[in-house]
């Protein structure tokens, strides 16, 4: 028996594992699939994957930049994928209705809405929760959100509004690292994937203009994965029919950072799967663009907007195995894209 086999007998922990056999906590091999391919290939360089199923994701942005609704699409889509999915959604906003929920046509009967107040409490009903998932022997696909993690108190901001005091709360950056220092280990044992949304601020003080995810440290640290939202309205004439919501990877441990795509968010079918295809696949050369039109193999040429209406008509698999390498070289590490090479050369 070598060393290492005894001092993993010694440290009488489960999940410890030499990284030859893989890290159960750390190994990404699912995804949840956000029902945006172009989403998927930002998050883990693959259009068929999407948010990793052990690690904790953050959705950032300013007021109405579409978090909430942004974070429902992939709600709708994992339970659709999954037919015995669950979704738990803690809320802290009293912005969850039901009527809300209906219209977006997602399944309430496997989406429990939890109301937080406060760090402590989200942090103590989670863990509770997790515990409960790691009893359970089934263990269906489970999808966890927060939203959002700005608007959550502290016990004693409580109790000092309660009581009429007026002294500033120090205890709540301290009080959500201390949340996710507990929740992040066991989230990855039990394989469950979290999506935080959260408020960005303007950032004083700097030289350049930049945006800055508020609550202090705790998320920034303990999330795989954070993507800032930005938005503009999309219009048909004039009636405003959604958002094309600009994604941004801030930080990420899967793929490159800085990253941005754009993906449209509609509110009558929630995220669009096929849009931003189109500007990937010009990019690598995959469809050329003549004028305003696209051209594809065959010789044939559609505007964007045919193309988008009847997606899978010119989709076919050639031409998505061809832009799913391009995401890998687009936005995984260690790869290098045609477009970089002629760069660098």
């Amino acid at each position: 028996m070598s060393f290492l086999t005894r001092a993993k007998a010694i440290s009488e922990n489960q999940y410890a594992t030499l990284a030859s056999d893989g890290i159960d906590t750390a190994d990404v091999d699912t995804y949840v699939d956000t029902g945006c391919y172009i989403l998927n290939g930002l998050l883990s360089g693959d259009i068929y994957g999407g948010l990793p199923s052990n690690k904790i994701t953050a959705i950032a942005g300013e007021s109405a930049t579409g978090k909430t609704f942004f974070t429902l699409g992939i709600c709708k889509h994992f339970l659709s994928s999954h037919a015995d999915s669950n979704v738990i959604y803690f809320e802290s906003e009293s912005a969850i209705t039901s009527s809300m929920l209906k219209d977006r046509e997602i399944q309430t009967d496997r989406f429990l809405v939890v109301p937080v107040t406060t760090v402590q409490e989200f942090a103590n009903q989670c863990s509770k929760i997790i515990d409960e998932y790691e009893k359970d022997s089934q263990k269906t696909p489970l999808l966890m959100c927060l939203d959002s993690l700005g608007m959550l108190s502290t016990t004693k901001e409580m109790e000092d509004t309660t009581s009429g005091k007026e002294t500033k709360d120090m205890t709540r950056a301290p009080a959500l690292k201390g949340a996710f220092r507990v929740l992040t280990l066991r989230l990855a044992r039990a394989r469950i994937p979290m999506i935080v949304t959260n408020h960005t601020y303007d950032s004083i003080g700097s030289m350049f203009p930049t945006k800055e995810m508020g609550g202090g440290s705790g998320l920034k640290y303990a999330a795989s994965t954070i993507v800032y939202l930005s938005k503009k309205k999309e219009k048909v004439g004039t009636e405003v029919i959604g958002n094309i919501v600009h994604c941004k990877t801030h930080k990420s441990r899967m793929t490159k950072e800085n990253k941005m795509v754009d993906v449209l968010l509609t509110y009558d079918k929630g995220l669009d799967k096929y849009y931003g295809l189109l500007d990937i696949a010009e990019k690598y050369g995959i469809i050329k663009k003549v004028a305003n039109r696209y051209e594809f193999s065959d010789g044939s040429k559609h505007y964007g907007k045919t193309i988008y209406e009847d997606p899978t008509r010119f989709f076919d698999n050639v031409i998505m195995d061809g832009i799913n390498e391009a995401c890998k070289k687009e936005f995984l590490y260690g790869q290098k894209g045609d477009v970089e090479e002629e760069m660098v050369a």
